[in-house]
């Protein structure tokens, strides 16, 4: 039963629905009267809404994610050089960490016109395709990056690098600089600049700014990045 539930709650992945019990049966595979069954559970805990004949997720689910130690002790010594951030470039920065092959955003900040960008607080990207990954996958190790590029690398624009050989050229380059660049790979339109953080050897998370091409300008961005990733980087190392 908690599988099922489990299939039931990750459906909603990435936009969050709202769906109908057919489209939630559809996508889960599990028959209409076992999920008619268990969303009633889960509504009852707080895990899904329902609103008319569709069903959501429930806000305790947020409030249970944001209750994860690592992720919220990482997010809270952030904010404040994530807000300095902004208030250097006014554009839209993000803080982000690994999980598994993928960058998970823990916290995004903008201004009243936020760029329309395919990430969210709680949710996922591939690394390759966003400046916040691909400047994790530089810092997180040789064996990573080759079970990475051993697969097909997803595309999200037509800008996505999907070519291995110039993946591992942009990776190295990153080494080298501490900066990770993204020209419309993960939206038309948008270029980011991002930099690692870390807490000892490996990178523990980046952030980055997002900026509509039009306005890109590496050599004004780029300080502002490095400054909020080092010191970030020294808090967490002292405390560590």
């Amino acid at each position: 039963m908690l599988e099922k539930a489990a299939l039931i709650l990750e459906s909603f992945s990435p936009s969050g629905g709202p769906y109908r019990l057919s489209e939630l049966s559809e996508r889960t595979g599990l028959p209409k009267p076992t999920v008619h069954r268990l969303a009633a559970d889960l509504i009852g805990l707080g895990w899904l809404e329902r609103v008319g004949p569709q069903y959501r997720l429930g806000a305790k689910l947020f409030e249970l994610g944001s209750l994860v130690p690592h992720r919220l002790d990482l997010r809270e010594t952030a904010l404040p050089f994530l807000q300095d951030l902004f208030e250097a470039t006014r554009e839209t920065v993000h803080l982000g960490v690994r999980d598994g092959l993928d960058v998970v955003y823990l916290e995004r900040i903008h201004g009243h016109e936020a760029l329309r960008l395919p990430s969210r607080i709680g949710g996922s990207l591939p690394l390759s395709c966003t400046g916040v990954g691909k400047a994790l996958l530089a810092f997180s190790g040789a064996e990573l990056t080759e079970e990475l590029l051993a697969r097909p690398l997803p595309s999200l624009t037509p800008h996505s690098i999907t070519d291995p050989a110039r993946l591992r050229t942009a990776l190295e380059k990153i080494q080298v600089s501490g900066l990770a660049y993204e020209e419309q790979e993960a939206a038309p339109g948008v270029s980011c600049i991002a930099a690692p953080v870390f807490a000892g050897g490996a990178a523990v998370a980046a952030l980055s700014v997002a900026v509509p091409r039009s306005r890109f300008s590496p050599a004004h961005l780029a300080p502002a990045v490095r400054t909020a990733a080092l010191g970030l980087s020294r808090v967490l190392r002292a405390a560590a």
